[in-house]
């Protein structure tokens, strides 16, 4: 592929093999015969997925990657995905079963993933791969911290979250600016939510969209009752609660608003 059309497709590629192994073995391959690689590129981490005792698919939007992946990865031609992972129906290509995702995500899309990943939770249990370091960082991130926000309060709702590894820019082509991360989200035994997962979504993103104001500013378009505003929560601000104290808050105001 040429450095133009990977530019153009906000990715920087894998170069480095023993990263590569790294990745592919940061699956726990529990509770799924299948992966789905997303942007594959010419195959760096996909030989070493097509080891393991799974049922390897790729999805790639770029001609040139598809037409050299169906000449070098023989085994893998019926299972290449030459779409766009975020138009996609997963159950299209998957039925009912199980796939964990993997990649070394395009930095471009790779916070659309997430959500991509969190809207299909139930029928994805693991979640592998590299992302922009600060990106990673965010998702792992716990309460009290700066860059805890939306993404890592969404995430770690549905998902146990680990970082793994940082990785330099010198094993990439071309090489980023920045250094990567790679994590790790396990699905929770429970991934369902005890509230209105539409209104949780909303007060989560609500919040830290002005995230210095304390929720009592922050949530004054929930038209909250002047009993739960006194509520000891609302003098907080977004960063200080963790992912269980949203879901209180959620309770809260779904039972105000009855």
């Amino acid at each position: 592929m040429s450095v133009r059309a990977k530019k153009h497709l906000g990715q920087h590629f894998l170069k480095d093999e023993l990263i590569a192994q790294q990745i592919a073995d940061s699956l726990t391959e529990k509770g799924y015969n299948n992966v789905l690689e997303i942007g594959p590129g010419m195959g760096v981490l996909t030989k070493y997925l097509l080891k393991k005792p799974l049922k390897t698919h790729v999805i790639e939007i770029d001609t040139e990657s598809v037409e050299y992946l169906q000449a070098h990865y023989l085994n893998l031609a019926k299972r290449i995905i030459s779409k766009d992972f975020l138009k996609i129906n997963i159950e299209d290509y998957f039925g009912k079963e199980q796939v964990a995702i993997i990649g070394n995500f395009p930095y471009n899309i790779s916070t659309q993933i997430v959500f991509k990943t969190l809207e299909n939770r139930h029928q994805i249990p693991e979640f592998s791969g590299m992302f922009q370091k600060e990106v990673a960082k965010r998702i792992a991130e716990t309460e009290g911290s700066k860059v805890y926000g939306i993404l890592s309060v969404l995430t770690q709702a549905f998902y146990n979250v680990e970082y793994l590894f940082t990785v330099p820019p010198t094993v990439f082509d071309p090489p980023p600016k920045v250094d990567s991360g790679v994590i790790r989200l396990t699905r929770k035994e429970n991934y369902t939510l005890p509230v209105d997962e539409k209104l949780f979504f909303k007060v989560v993103k609500t919040a830290f969209q002005q995230r210095r104001k304390t929720l009592r500013n922050s949530l004054k378009t929930f038209n909250l009752s002047d009993n739960l505003r006194e509520d000891i929560i609302f003098g907080q601000r977004p960063e200080q609660l963790s992912v269980q104290e949203f879901i209180n808050l959620t309770s809260k105001i779904e039972k105000d608003a009855s």
